[in-house]
C-alpha cells in the first residue's frame, strides 16, 4: 500500500459527493418541472449509482496476489420513474385529457436530507485528506 492511498481514496469520495451535490440540486431545480425539453412528460428524479473500486496487486517476492480498496467510482445515474404526482388541475397546459398534471417525483425533503449527508460525506473526506497531509508532514519531520 502506498502512502498516498488514503489521499487518492478520499479524493475519490470527494469526486462523489460533488457528483451527488450536482445530482441533488439538478432534482431540486426541477420540482415543478411538469414537461422536459423532448415532451415525454415531468421531470424524473435522478439517483447517483457508485461502487467501491477494488485493486488488486500481485507481491514481486512471494507471487501472493491481494486486492485492496481504491475508493470509489461512480457507475451511472439511474433515473427513478416510480411515484410520480398525479395532479388534477384541468385548466394546466401540460394537463390529460382527464385533468391530471404528471409532476415530478422529486421530495424536497428528501433532497434536502441528501444534501446535508452529501455535505457531511465531503467535510469528512476533507478532515480525512487533512490528516493524511498532517500525518506525511509530521514522517518528513523525523529525520530533523
Amino acid at each position: 500500500m502506498s502512502i498516498f492511498d488514503g489521499m487518492r481514496i478520499n479524493a475519490s469520495g470527494l469526486t462523489l459527493e460533488r457528483f451527488k451535490l450536482d445530482t441533488i440540486s439538478t432534482n431540486i431545480a426541477n420540482v415543478n418541472t411538469t414537461r422536459v425539453e423532448n415532451g415525454d412528460g415531468p421531470y424524473i428524479k435522478q439517483q447517483v449509482e457508485f461502487e467501491e473500486s477494488l485493486r488488486t496487486q500481485t507481491s514481486g517476492f512471494t507471487g501472493d496476489t491481494t486486492t485492496s480498496s481504491a475508493g470509489v467510482r461512480i457507475t451511472g445515474v439511474e433515473a427513478d420513474e416510480e411515484n410520480v404526482k398525479m395532479v388534477y388541475e384541468p385548466e394546466h397546459p401540460d394537463a390529460d385529457e382527464n385533468g391530471y398534471v404528471a409532476y415530478p417525483n422529486v421530495d424536497m425533503a428528501d433532497e434536502m436530507v441528501e444534501m446535508m449527508t452529501a455535505i457531511r460525506t465531503y467535510d469528512a473526506n476533507v478532515t480525512a485528506i487533512n490528516n493524511n497531509k498532517d500525518m506525511l508532514k509530521r514522517a518528513l519531520e523525523i529525520g530533523k
